[in-house]
């Protein structure tokens, strides 16, 4: 493999790990959020695609920021049913984990912590919900450091190059087709004798 492909596929990969680091909904949650549990349906028809888009743009981050918060997902086939996201708040009351299947998971657990805080994310945009989510939790949003800010600066260079080279191979492909139609043109002109 040619070195500059390896060099191309590592700003690649730190660029999607860049897109997780910061953004909407990196953010470092407090200390008494313990879980956080999102309950919709498979398909986004009826009011579950901002809970979808929470679950896939905004989830990693959190994560990413707060690996001990448990982060749950239980989809189900009732498009009909609710969309909500569980906040749950307070160290557990007993130490011993309790076996749960994913069903039951938001029920089976609600008595071991101090409190819960639900919203309702059926028929909401992603931004609302996770608006939401912060004024629920009061979270410590990350601060985009110098490094970060200069992966930016290059990730939006290489952004331009992509689009200055793009560019230029429409135009050598547009070329290449027109010198391919006028010699085909020729040679149509000519014929077989």
């Amino acid at each position: 493999m040619p070195a500059t492909f390896e060099i191309l596929v590592q700003i690649g990969r730190s660029g999607m790990l860049y897109t997780v680091r910061l953004g909407q909904g990196a953010v470092v949650l407090p200390k008494d959020v313990k879980r956080i549990h999102l309950d919709f349906a498979f398909k986004f028809n009826d009011g579950h695609f901002g809970a979808r888009k929470v679950w896939r743009s905004f989830l990693p981050r959190l994560k990413y920021h707060n690996p001990a918060v448990s982060m749950t997902i239980n989809r189900s086939q009732d498009n009909t049913g609710p969309a909500t996201l569980t906040i749950f708040y307070g160290a557990p009351k007993d130490s011993a984990p309790s076996p749960s299947n994913t069903q039951d998971a938001p029920t089976s657990d609600l008595m071991s912590f101090d409190r819960t805080e639900t919203i309702d994310m059926k028929h909401k945009h992603e931004s609302d919900i996770l608006s939401e989510l912060m004024d629920l939790t009061k979270p410590t949003p990350v601060v985009a450091t110098p490094e970060d800010e200069a992966e930016a600066q290059q990730l939006a260079d290489e952004k331009k190059r992509g689009a200055a080279d793009r560019v230029r191979n429409a135009a050598y492909t547009e070329q290449k087709r027109q010198e391919k139609a006028l010699l085909d043109q020729a040679r149509g002109a000519v014929g077989p004798a």
